[in-house]
């Protein structure tokens, strides 16, 4: 399972099933299911916890043996760029549904997974990040206090999502890692709403560009590193 937080759902729909086969779309409104190689592929653009809890639940129930998150977030910390992907190793519950699944208030990312996808993230030529992550329930609900409480607090990163995708698929037993682009930089008080530098998008458009293939090749080696 693939499940991907973007406002961008037609345009990140129609490039992510261009990589699949047999596609088909689910009774459940913009849900896919397809194959790559010889692994059933389920894909959603799942904005927000609340859409991601849906998919992750639903394809857990339905005994899927990987969630793999992808998405953009926004920089805590000085030392990342535009274009970085972060790929949690601990994930911070702050969007409120994580708890509803057992979570508490972290919650582990997997150590193998999260290791395979910053190596083949490097292998492509991007630059991988682990550490803290936080998931928070709204992009506009935060203010530069917080953010600094935030920075000050040791967190990476922060998305809507992660922790939601994570504390499903472990209370399905599923396993599951996140890779997310820095987008904003909210240390310099630059939203997703403000342009990047011209080095700085060609860096983020590599990196997001590739996150669906890499998310992919991940799920073509369950057999491997999977339990």
């Amino acid at each position: 399972m693939i499940s991907e937080g973007t406002w961008w759902r037609e345009q990140r729909t129609a490039e992510r099933l261009a990589l699949l086969e047999d596609v088909r779309e689910l009774p459940f409104p913009d849900i896919f299911v397809g194959r790559y190689h010889d692994k059933p592929v389920a894909y959603c653009c799942a904005y927000g916890a609340p859409r991601a809890v849906e998919v992750a639940h639903l394809f857990g129930a339905l005994g899927a043996r990987l969630a793999v998150q992808i998405g953009s977030c926004g920089g805590l910390q000085g030392q990342l760029a535009p274009g970085d992907v972060v790929v949690p190793d601990e994930v911070v519950c702050g969007e409120g549904i994580a708890k509803l699944y057992g979570a508490e208030e972290t919650l582990a990312g997997d150590p193998v997974w999260a290791e395979r996808a910053r190596a083949v993230l490097a292998e492509r030529g991007h630059t991988a990040r682990g550490g803290q992550h936080l998931t928070w329930y709204s992009i506009f609900a935060q203010d530069g206090a917080m953010v600094e409480r935030w920075h000050n607090s040791g967190y990476m990163s922060v998305d809507m999502e992660t922790a939601t995708t994570l504390a499903v698929a472990r209370s399905f037993g599923m396993e599951a890692v996140s890779m997310l682009v820095v987008w904003d930089e909210l240390l310099r008080g630059r939203s997703f709403l403000d342009p990047l530098e011209p080095d700085h998008q060609r860096a983020f458009d590599s990196a997001y560009s590739d996150l669906f293939a890499i998310a992919l090749q991940l799920v073509d080696e369950t057999k491997e590193n999977g339990t």
